[in-house]
């Protein structure tokens, strides 16, 4: 079955910072398909956090609308909602906070199926988690039952968040920076696991990293959305924005990237910004908010007008006043 599965319309967030309005993210729209993978990326502070725990529905947007299945989840009543939550699961990046430190990794994954009614006994519940388990990796899984989550390591800790959201059947994954804080040598087997999830499951992803390389191998059959101060920049194919990038950005974010040889690390071209500082969310600069780091600049045209996010080509998109239909190399 395909179709829009999630879709943000016009979404925006404000918070407030003293008497001032910090709008953290900005008119963001997206629509990811079932069973794709979309990995959102961008720099720290750029609102990616903020975009996935409203898409989670921990944050209801303050203009805009979240739309699962083609429902406004705001507009839904008290059942559709519930409904919603248990269908879009979230896996956050600390495993070391996201897990309660005094409870057993068997009481962990039992206390959603029994809040929602899909394990009655204790036996049908430890019989679902040894499934979960065995899903996630962590065999045999009667050694992990009665242990308490400072006993894992950080790999097998996310392993456990990852089994937790998955205890109540999710369609939809919110994994947000679901692999930073574990050690490089378990990433790839992390995302491999992720993958077979998606494909053995049927579980859409909205995957948030700040690292493009990581991006790239998740989801190079899937897409990309690269976000820089609250707004939506560049949305592609994630082989065709790796390998020709439209904005200016996404160029300068893609030439940060280390090579695998590293005499193409040597030479590579870098992209030299304007400037290295991130404007404040607090003093946004007028026009295109990248504007003052851009090396592509034209005075007149990219400080006066915010360039809105608009169709290049198949299934790509770009704000850039720069990249027009036709222009895009």
């Amino acid at each position: 079955m395909t179709g829009k599965l999630m879709e943000l319309d016009h979404v925006s967030r404000t918070f407030p910072v003293g008497n001032l309005r910090v709008r953290a993210v900005n008119n963001v729209s997206l629509a990811i398909e079932r069973g794709e993978i979309l990995c959102l990326v961008g720099e720290s502070g750029c609102g990616k956090t903020t975009t996935g725990r409203i898409v989670a529905g921990l944050l209801k947007p303050t203009a805009g609308r979240i739309l699962f299945e083609g429902r406004d989840i705001w507009a839904m009543d008290d059942k559709g909602f519930k409904g919603y939550r248990k269908a879009v699961q979230i896996v956050h990046q600390d495993p070391y906070a996201s897990l309660n430190p005094v409870h057993s990794i068997y009481k962990i994954l039992s206390a959603p199926l029994f809040r929602h009614g899909l394990a009655v006994t204790q036996q049908e519940a430890q019989i679902k988690i040894r499934e979960l388990l065995q899903i996630v990796d962590l065999t045999p899984p009667e050694e992990f039952l009665d242990k308490y989550p400072h006993q894992l390591s950080g790999g097998q800790r996310q392993r456990i968040s990852v089994a937790r959201a998955l205890t109540v059947n999710p369609r939809f994954i919110v994994a947000d920076e679901a692999v930073s804080m574990v050690d490089v040598s378990i990433r790839v087997s992390l995302l491999n696991m992720l993958s077979r999830l998606k494909d053995q499951l049927g579980v859409t992803f909205l995957f948030i990293t700040h690292d493009l390389a990581l991006a790239k191998y998740f989801a190079w059959e899937g897409r990309i959305a690269v976000m820089y101060l609250g707004c939506i920049v560049e949305v592609a194919a994630t082989p065709r924005l790796i390998n020709d990038p439209s904005h200016p950005y996404s160029r300068a974010l893609l030439s940060a990237l280390p090579e695998a040889d590293p005499e193409l690390t040597r030479t590579k071209k870098r992209v030299v910004l304007r400037s290295l500082d991130v404007p404040s969310l607090l003093d946004l600069p007028s026009g295109c908010t990248f504007h003052p780091r851009c090396p592509q600049f034209r005075e007149g045209l990219c400080e006066r007008q915010a360039p809105e996010l608009a169709q290049i080509g198949d299934n790509r998109y770009v704000a850039c006043h720069l990249v027009a239909p036709g222009m895009a190399s």
